[in-house]
């Protein structure tokens, strides 16, 4: 009896140490994140602060591995093998292109979106509410803003007729450009399409518009654009063109308006799927999340620059994000 009780003590003893130790283990985990871009030399600013705010510390618990295109989407194939091989435990895509090089990359490391149109059209994931596979994320609503964009340009410009639309050339496109077309038929207004591929189409793509007489642009921006938008932004306000963009970092560097999802609010919703996912929760039994915060913001030096004014009822609209 005595050494069936102390072989008892050994055996609970031994447990207690194994949990202990695995323990000690979980706490001294460090993550590799991989993160997949097309511009930029860090991970937005908003998702590092959210993995923060979840007790993430960048170097003790996290590691980043960021890996840029610089605009040139033939890269993203290697660069998302590269992560691959370097076993990184989540990789984080913005743009379809991003996406797709990593479901190619591999069919077990879970991938979440950061910034994508069309997950399902696209075949990334097979529904929003059960992706399947390694894919999850936030998924963008920007075909369904397209109408309230152009609402809201007619409203700043009330006599505008001829909208120019700026577009990448791919098929992640195609479903924001037939829902601007569907709204500007329900405005009355006459869009001019603009596809560029490459960012030397760029410019010339602005002569046709003003060529055209356009009253104004709307850009639908694709992540593989995002090196050259400060060269976009310029050019609008160079032809005195009022242009309305989907992120309010684009009025920040003199865009003139933009609508769309709150970005500081998506990336650290981003961070929290990552979180998820670190604690070993499968991206196929997260659904695919859909922005829920929006913001309308206007730059009025970019306004005065072109010679416009913004009607205050449309300034009242946006209220604490007018760039003065």
């Amino acid at each position: 009896m005595r050494k069936a009780g102390v072989l008892s003590i050994l055996f609970i003893v031994v447990l207690l140490a194994v949990a202990v130790i695995a323990e000690a283990q979980q706490a001294e985990k460090v993550f590799r994140i991989g993160y997949l871009g097309s511009s930029g030399s860090d991970p937005p600013q908003a998702f590092r602060q959210g993995l923060r705010d979840l007790g993430y510390v960048e170097g003790k618990n996290i590691i980043f591995e960021y890996r840029t295109s610089g605009g040139k989407s033939a890269r993203y194939s290697d660069l998302a093998a590269e992560l691959v091989r370097l076993r990184v435990d989540v990789i984080v895509g913005e743009g379809a292109g991003a996406i797709r090089a990593a479901k190619n990359a591999s069919a077990t490391t879970p991938i979440v979106i950061a910034q994508m149109n069309d997950p399902i059209v696209l075949g990334v994931v097979a529904s929003l509410a059960h992706p399947g596979g390694n894919i999850t994320g936030i998924a963008n609503l920007s075909p369904e803003l397209s109408g309230k964009r152009l609402e809201l340009l007619k409203e700043v410009i009330p006599k505008v007729y001829r909208v120019a639309v700026l577009a990448y050339r791919g098929a992640a496109m195609q479903t924001s450009i037939k829902a601007t077309e569907a709204a500007a038929q329900s405005l009355r207004l006459q869009l001019q399409l603009l596809e560029v591929k490459a960012p030397d189409e760029i410019e010339s793509a602005f002569d046709a518009a003003i060529k055209h007489r356009a009253d104004a642009l709307v850009q639908i921006q694709a992540s593989v654009l995002e090196p050259y938008q400060q060269r976009i932004i310029d050019l609008a306000a160079k032809n005195r063109l009022p242009a309305m963009y989907n992120r309010g970092d684009d009025v920040e560097i003199g865009g003139l308006m933009s609508y769309g999802a709150d970005q500081v609010d998506r990336y650290r919703r981003v961070a929290a799927i990552v979180d998820k996912i670190l604690k070993g929760r499968k991206p196929a039994d997260l659904p695919v999340e859909q922005p829920t915060k929006f913001e309308f913001v206007i730059n009025l030096k970019t306004a005065r620059q072109i010679g416009l004014t913004i009607p205050p009822n449309v300034l009242a609209r946006a209220a604490d994000k007018v760039i003065k």
